[in-house]
């Protein structure tokens, strides 16, 4: 029986007590991390850098951060760091190999706060994807689409792919394309599409309003109608110059040309 104590006593006992120093350790390095993270969100935002370069410095910080912690338990815990180092080191070209993938992300993720094609709280279409970018991380771009999905895409496709950023520009013209019958009237019918625009409190007026044949059609005279809104109205606008085109189209009965089949029988 003490035998068994000595051992608890000479073995087990510091084992223990070294295992629930590391977990002190770790508790108040997360702390400490969150700290130096809220010091240096502040200090961005007291010197105004851009929210996309937040972003990713953030992320970055916290990986660092987590590594110095992890570093500094298994010191802690007797284990030789410089072997964990070498170990590293001569797996690294199996480990940039089997990362070719993320090191493209954070690449990309470098290219894109350089170069700026977007920043956070812009609308973009890329990849196939679009929506709202939210985040600008090392290796991926969050994006937050109208339906309220979230949508992540790694910086190295990102980065090399055509990237339409939608509301870069503070204005934007919206373009329609209206088909009416070849009996109508092309003067009535570019009158009702001026009266439209003129009644419409989200057309700028100071900017130009285009009317205009656009094609003869098979089965339509095709107008095209362009003008110029704010960014953000874009989609209200559009939806609202829809509606008003149709019923000013059937209260002055111009005719919107559909397709048609004609089916004949044979007795």
């Amino acid at each position: 029986m003490e035998a068994v104590l000595a051992f608890i006593t000479a073995s087990i006992l510091p084992a223990l007590i070294k295992i629930l120093i590391a977990i002190v350790i770790y508790y108040v390095g997360t702390k400490l991390m969150k700290f130096i993270m809220n010091v240096t969100e502040k200090a961005m935002e007291k010197g105004k850098v851009d929210a996309g370069v937040q972003s990713f410095i953030k992320s970055a910080l916290r990986i660092v951060l987590y590594i110095v912690l992890a570093f500094i338990i298994i010191s802690y815990l007797g284990i030789a760091t410089t072997g964990i180092a070498a170990l590293f080191a001569s797996a690294g070209v199996t480990v940039g190999l089997a990362l070719q993938g993320s090191l493209s992300n954070l690449a990309g993720g470098v290219l894109i706060l350089i170069l700026k094609p977007f920043k956070i709280g812009d609308y973009i279409v890329a990849c196939g994807e679009e929506g709202t970018v939210t985040d600008i991380e090392i290796f991926y771009t969050k994006l937050s689409t109208v339906d309220n999905r979230k949508i992540v895409i790694p910086n190295g496709a990102l980065s090399n792919s055509n990237i339409t950023n939608v509301s870069h520009e503070e204005f934007r013209r919206v373009d329609l394309v209206l088909g009416v019958s070849y009996e109508s009237d092309v003067k009535t019918v570019k009158n009702i599409l001026a009266d439209i625009a003129a009644k419409n409190e989200m057309v700028l007026k100071d900017r130009d309003i285009n009317i205009y044949i656009n094609e003869f059609a098979a089965s339509s005279i095709d107008f095209g109608f362009r003008v110029w809104t704010k960014a953000e109205n874009y989609w209200t606008l559009k939806w609202q110059l829809m509606e008003d085109v149709k019923a000013a189209f059937d209260a002055n009965h111009i005719e919107i040309p559909f397709n048609q089949i004609d089916v004949n029988m044979k007795k």
